[in-house]
């Protein structure tokens, strides 16, 4: 588990000396992101989102996470490919603490079910994110009244 995640095993030992050995502790994983303070703020009021900033948590474990965020964000992976993604639009620091909510939340998948942890790589990454935005381009379109039609590359290059 750990050495897919890009945990080593000294992290993973903060982590559960942090958290405990008993996952029932934390009933879904938004309960444990949000206490590991990795998920976005929400302070709203009259309706208007004031800020969405993490909340100011000091805790080891979220610092492990944030550690093997930055390992992975270096890595030919799926979770090295997202990193990769958010750092060029939200810049490092968010794009890191996303990355290791990510994490987190796969990790408590795999502390309260088992089993092991398959990278499905970059290149699978890479093709559901093309997938997602061409999906989202036709039904922008559509709601515009209009439609795409695909081309093949060989017509576009001249």
């Amino acid at each position: 588990m750990a050495k897919s995640l890009y945990i080593s095993v000294l992290t993973v030992q903060i982590i559960l000396s942090e958290v405990g050995l008993d996952p029932s502790r934390f009933p879904t994983v938004k309960h444990f992101t949000s206490w590991l303070g990795l998920c976005p703020g929400s302070r709203i009021t009259g309706g208007k989102i004031k800020s969405s900033q993490t909340p100011p948590v000091v805790n080891r474990a979220a610092n492990a996470f944030r550690m093997a965020a930055q390992t992975a964000g270096k890595s030919n992976s799926a979770l090295g490919a997202f990193y990769r993604r958010l750092r060029s639009r939200l810049g490092s620091p968010k794009a890191i603490t996303a990355t290791a909510h990510k994490i987190a939340r796969i990790f408590y998948k795999l502390w309260t079910s088992g089993g092991d942890y398959t990278d499905p790589g970059m290149d699978y990454y890479e093709q559901r994110y093309r997938e997602r935005m061409v999906n989202n381009l036709h039904k922008k379109a559509q709601a515009f009244g209009f439609e795409l039609i695909p081309q093949p590359l060989a017509n576009l290059v001249s």
